[in-house]
């Protein structure tokens, strides 16, 4: 049983609203990230701190949040509740706590230790009796591996991009390739730009759900584009964009579906996750979204454009 009767939506017939919203979102992404200078890049990026410690009694990550909402460095009040913060319960050395901090001013000295003396004096009942003990480590990430990090982090999603091009080429044609490539690249910098107006960091952790993203969108589009193989062999007759728009509409349960049980999935993750995964889950939501969009307002009209301005040529 379908989710969805047989549908006669005429999808390309409302592409030049699509492509209306897709441009208000890529631009409003791209004033953002202008003015913020790109986007907000995290400690694995940039450079920083990470502290870990280790409670004798059990604490809460949610404690450890609110005592590190105002810490005071030198005259000054900063507020690391917002930071990378884990957890690990471990039976013989007790509760193990790891805070990233993030590159700070050069002006600003010892933030790991003014972090370090906060949790200490905020739960005097669930630490050791020397701070000594209590301090276990603190690893800096200068600037140099950070860049290292960044170009690799770039160099994956381009990669990934360029192998699917050719992929996509040999398995269906070179149109199709621009077309779900177009919808990758547009997925990701709307992706992008949300996370620039929300002033959101990203981390390696996020070009991961980037990666998803860019997977679960080819998906999408895959599915499409084998459905107008399929029907370009049987309809021959037909307009192309009508072979287009019939193979969108019946795909289009399958997507709804698959789509909305992902969704769901992510949305229980963003929130009941806890800080750590919540900003993950934030991005394969947004991806989730724009994913199943660009499979049928952005990719499928790039496909007919590209079909239309060079000429039909002879499916696989």
């Amino acid at each position: 049983m379908r989710f969805l009767s047989e549908t006669k939506i005429d999808f390309l017939g409302a592409r030049r609203f699509g492509f209306v919203i897709s441009g208000a979102l890529l631009l409003a992404g791209m004033i953002s990230l202008f003015l913020q200078n790109g986007p907000k890049l995290g400690i694995d990026f940039t450079g920083g701190t990470r502290v870990m410690v280790k409670f004798d009694k059990s604490v809460e990550i949610s404690s450890v949040r609110d005592a590190l909402a105002i810490v005071e460095i030198e005259g000054e009040t900063f507020d690391f509740s917002k930071a990378e913060i884990k957890l690990e319960r471990d039976k013989e050395l007790g509760d193990l706590v790891s805070v990233r901090l993030p590159k700070l001013p050069e002006t600003v000295d010892d933030a790991d230790e003014a972090v370090i003396s906060k949790l200490f004096d905020t739960f005097p009942e669930n630490v050791p009796d020397d701070i000594i003990e209590f301090k276990l480590s603190t690893d800096t990430i200068g600037p140099k591996i950070g860049s290292e990090l960044r170009g690799k982090a770039i160099l994956a999603i381009i990669s990934s991009i360029l192998m699917i091009l050719i992929y996509v080429s040999i398995r269906f044609q070179f149109k199709f390739a621009i077309g779900a490539i177009a919808a990758l690249v547009h997925d990701v910098l709307i992706t992008l730009g949300i996370f620039s107006i929300m002033d959101y960091e990203i981390s390696l952790v996020i070009v991961a759900a980037f990666l998803t993203i860019v997977g679960y969108s080819l998906n999408d589009t895959i599915v499409v584009f084998d459905r107008v193989r399929e029907n370009l062999k049987r309809l021959k007759q037909e307009r192309y964009e009508t072979i287009i728009n019939k193979s969108i509409n019946e795909s289009l349960s399958r997507t709804v579906i698959t789509s909305l049980t992902t969704f769901m999935v992510v949305f229980i993750l963003w929130l009941a996750g806890g800080e750590v995964i919540r900003y993950f889950a934030f991005a394969m939501m947004v991806g989730i979204l724009i994913g199943t969009y660009s499979s049928m307002f952005v990719a499928s009209p790039v496909v007919v454009a590209w079909h239309n301005r060079f000429g039909k040529s002879k499916s696989r």
